[in-house]
């Protein structure tokens, strides 16, 4: 909903969250929070970009700076809340209108979830739905620290941010950090074959085939890093940045593609495809990381 003032947290359901195929690989163990130096450098933000909004093409001289290697991971916003007593958003009770639906009356009240072949709405709203409960009550989170959160606002993303002392990414710097110092690639996969990111391989939103070896969200580090040692920039889950998008002042870029990127519907699995979202709205698809503006570079060996 527009006006920055909605407690909601989003799903596309009949996409199994959790359901987990065969690992394509041993996931690597990543230490919470760290972080990755990106050397400054110059790129063309926005090249070869798919959709209008994508465009058009421009120079950007990047300042070097430190971003987090990988997505927000449970443990991490768990220890935030432990330290902190912090209520998300959908944790709190929502403003409520004579026009305010029941299901959007309490907490934890917002799942828009994907449709069977006979339903026409890719979204509905469901209750009990918040980050420790990604797709409502018959979800939880225990056993996946390693696990993305999502279901987090912008708003709660700032304060996890104020918290640690670093701040959300600009959209020229996840952008340029997205590309790992090298051409952008138009297709998650390897060369031979081999998916190198967490998406829906098949047509969304009929069966996802589990290819890349994850129906659903993947635990960080489970697919290869990128030239600057970042994992999971592209797919696994949307991140947030701090950029405005569209007219509304409530809208924010988004970027990377998630795990319900498919062929046929969204293909923004690319450093620079981007998506708008509400501020207010959080989803079991959108998670984010950090860069660190304040902290020094990297003292250089010594020769």
């Amino acid at each position: 909903m527009r006006g920055g003032t909605v407690i909601s947290c989003v799903l596309l359901a009949g996409c199994a969250p959790t359901d987990q195929a065969a690992a394509p690989q041993a996931c690597a163990a990543l230490k919470p929070g760290a972080m990755r130096w990106i050397p400054a450098g110059r790129f063309i933000i926005g090249e070869n970009g798919r959709y209008p909004e994508e465009g058009p093409p421009r120079s950007v001289n990047m300042p070097g700076f430190w971003i987090d290697a990988h997505e927000l991971t449970n443990a991490e916003f768990a220890a935030f809340v432990k330290a902190t007593g912090y209520k998300t958003m959908a944790e709190r009770a929502p403003p409520v209108t004579p026009q305010t639906p029941p299901e959007m009356r309490v907490p934890g009240s917002a799942v828009f979830a994907a449709p069977s072949p006979d339903e026409p709405r890719w979204w509905r709203w469901a209750i009990g739905a918040e980050w420790r409960h990604p797709s409502g009550p018959g979800e939880s989170i225990a056993s996946k620290d390693s696990s993305p959160v999502v279901q987090i606002a912008y708003e709660d993303a700032e304060a996890y941010a104020r918290w640690a002392g670093k701040s959300l990414p600009s959209e020229a710097q996840w952008e340029y950090a997205a590309r790992g110092g090298q051409a952008p690639s138009p297709e998650p996969v390897a060369a031979g074959g081999r998916a190198t990111a967490n998406y829906y391989q098949g047509i969304f939103p009929v069966r996802d085939l589990g290819l890349d070896g994850f129906r659903g969200r993947a635990p960080v580090g489970c697919f290869p890093p990128n030239g600057f040692g970042l994992y999971d920039m592209i797919g696994n889950v949307w991140e947030w940045t701090k950029e405005p998008g569209g007219p509304q002042p409530d809208i924010h870029v988004i970027k990377g593609g998630s795990y319900l990127c498919a062929g046929n519907y969204c293909a923004r699995y690319r450093p620079a495809a981007r998506q708008f979202q509400e501020r207010g709205l959080g989803t079991d698809h959108i998670g984010v990381r950090f860069v660190d503006n304040r902290r020094p570079p990297p003292v250089p060996p010594r020769a």
